[in-house]
């Protein structure tokens, strides 16, 4: 009898263990679920405002081809203007008109680069950018001549050769994430005769160490101009980096000689190769392909024209110049055609042979997505290799992750709807006929799409951006709350809104009237181009209002504006961020 007993007291002991087991494990599964779905919102919120910036950025190219339509209602006192927007920045110098003034001096500790570059320049190059060493403008320059030059003898699409021996190595954005890198070279090795590359555009942009990763890719090139192959990608271009950061960095790394880089690059820019073609087999451009794309034009086409996507070729003998060709967006694709028109030639089955590689891990946020490159040869199935830089995140558990990707994609998207204030207010007051200050939950969604256009799960969001009460009404307002623009002087709100949301398109243009890059510019031409820019952009905001503003920033009353200064007096301010600092300030 007390063995029976003991038997099952051990049965539910062991069936109460397994119940509890599977309760934890259920519960992991519903705690995990829900990460990954915080997660994947996340990472919608941040494609999504990118996907939306880039619709801006189109709508600032159409507002290039506007200004070319319309340039006569430029002052007469600015002829130049014209010129300086829409002709080559670069005027006839020789290396020599740019390196002749510029010494090395013995104090230098950097990397000293010897002509004609080898190998061992390459490796010396990574060990000095490992160490943070800046490369000095000296030899930048030089770098950067001579890229150009061999640049010049190539074609718009590069061929290049595999066997099962020697494979190829395809990259994808890198957006100046300098590890990434590092690790790509770590992990598949230096670029050498036997160990080709194509890096398919987007070098720089974003990250930090834009600089570096040139340097050492056209170092590479320069080494083994027939094995590294660099294409174009849409960030290789003058005005995007005014956007994204590069020139910034630029200056900001090279204050006495930045701006002859910055010229100079202008110009190697337009000499990259559009794509490299692979064993006559495998096309690889940045941007991927369309039913319309074309090769037999793109084969024709004079690529150094096309100084800028956002920007129209140089008019010639009086007509304005067709934008023939749009280098696309962050993507690689691999197609499998190499002339003619793909509508003509990719059957429905050949389009499942299209692939997307993007090479920057942590792309939005601190893991928020890993890194990838593609290995090949003739005859074989391609292979994918996948990495990620973990560094302050490599110890933090997945919730707090996913809170620190969260938490800016939050920030983001609220600083979205501060720019769009005026015009979300107006939306919610339409819908809210009670005046009560409250929607439904569907009520507010459909406004915030309708202002936004940002294709997002507003339901799924609303509690990260609103408060809710007990019957489930939405305080609009709310959103609100922890939130504002800063501004320099007291003005209309919808006048600070606009200046606010349309801050970088208005700094690339401002940048481009400053062709010594000094960041002033006339009041006079503030007006103008302030008037070609509402008339274009169908912002209605009194002129006088904004005339008022610009005088305002005029502090010395020397006619001329800091523009940069200026756009940078707009931003947001979060709450979060201001009981931070009272919270330090306390300690």
């Amino acid at each position: 009898m007390g063995c029976g007993t003991s038997s099952a007291t051990k049965d539910k002991k062991s069936e109460k263990a397994l119940k509890a087991a599977l309760v934890i494990q259920n519960w992991y599964r519903g705690y995990s679920a829900r990460l990954k779905t915080r997660q994947r919102y996340a990472l919608t919120i941040f494609q999504s405002i990118e996907y939306a910036d880039e619709q801006g950025q189109l709508q600032l190219s159409n507002f290039f081809s506007f200004m070319l339509e319309n340039y006569t209602n430029v002052p007469e006192k600015e002829p130049g203007l014209v010129t300086r927007l829409f002709g080559s920045s670069i005027q006839d110098k020789d290396r020599q008109d740019y390196l002749g003034l510029i010494e090395i001096p013995d104090s230098y500790c950097g990397p000293r680069l010897q002509f004609p570059l080898t190998f061992t320049d390459i490796d010396l190059l990574i060990e000095a950018f490992k160490q943070q060493q800046i490369l000095h403008a000296y030899y930048v320059l030089e770098v950067l001549f001579e890229t150009k030059k061999v640049l010049q003898q190539m074609p718009n699409f590069t061929h290049t050769n595999t066997s099962p021996s020697k494979e190829i190595t395809i990259c994808g954005d890198l957006h100046g994430k300098l590890d990434d890198l590092f690790l790509i070279f770590y992990k598949n090795g230096l670029p050498s005769v036997t160990n080709p590359y194509v890096f398919n555009g987007d070098f720089v942009d974003r990250g930090k160490n834009s600089m570096e990763i040139l340097m050492i890719l056209f170092v590479s090139f320069l080494v083994y101009p027939n094995d590294l192959h660099l294409n174009r990608g849409n960030h290789e271009d003058f005005m995007m980096n005014m956007r994204y950061g590069f020139t910034k960095e630029i200056l900001h790394k090279y204050k006495l000689h930045g701006k002859k880089i910055l010229q100079i690059l202008e110009e190697v820019y337009t000499w990259l190769p559009i794509g490299t073609i692979i064993d006559n087999e495998v096309l690889v451009i940045h941007g991927g392909i369309s039913e319309s794309t074309d090769l037999n034009l793109l084969h024709r086409i004079e690529r150094n024209k096309m100084r800028s996507v956002l920007m129209p070729p140089i008019p010639m003998d009086g007509d304005r110049a067709e934008k023939k060709n749009k280098l696309g967006t962050a993507t690689v694709a691999l197609g499998i055609r190499t002339s003619g028109s793909f509508s003509e030639q990719l059957t429905k089955q050949e389009w499942e042979q299209v692939i997307t590689v993007f090479s920057a891990s942590n792309y939005y946020e601190e893991g928020s997505n890993r890194g990838a490159y593609i290995r090949m040869s003739s005859g074989t199935t391609p292979r994918f290799f996948q990495y990620q830089i973990t560094k302050a995140t490599c110890f933090r558990p997945l919730y707090q992750r996913v809170n620190a990707i969260e938490s800016s994609a939050i920030r983001m998207l609220k600083e979205r709807m501060i720019s769009r204030k005026t015009d979300l207010i107006r939306a919610f007051q339409l819908q809210d006929r009670n005046k009560s200050g409250k929607l439904s939950m569907g009520q507010w969604a459909f406004s915030m799409e309708n202002v936004l256009g940002l294709n997002l799960p507003w339901r799924s969001l609303s509690s990260h951006l609103v408060t809710t009460d007990k019957d489930g009404n939405i305080d609009y307002m709310s959103g609100f709350q922890d939130v504002h623009i800063q501004k320099p002087v007291k003005e209309v709100q919808s006048l600070i809104e606009t200046v606010y949301r349309y801050r970088s398109d208005l700094q690339i243009i401002f940048n481009i009237i400053d062709s010594d890059h000094s960041g002033l510019i006339s009041m006079e031409e503030f007006r103008s181009m302030w008037k070609l820019f509402k008339s274009h952009y169908s912002v209605h905001i009194d002129d006088s209002q904004f005339d008022e503003l610009a005088e305002r920033m005029d502090l010395n009353k020397d006619g001329s504006i800091d523009f940069n200064e200026f756009l940078k007096a707009f931003y947001v301010v979060h709450k979060f961020d201001q009981l931070n600092k009272s919270d330090t300030k306390l300690i």
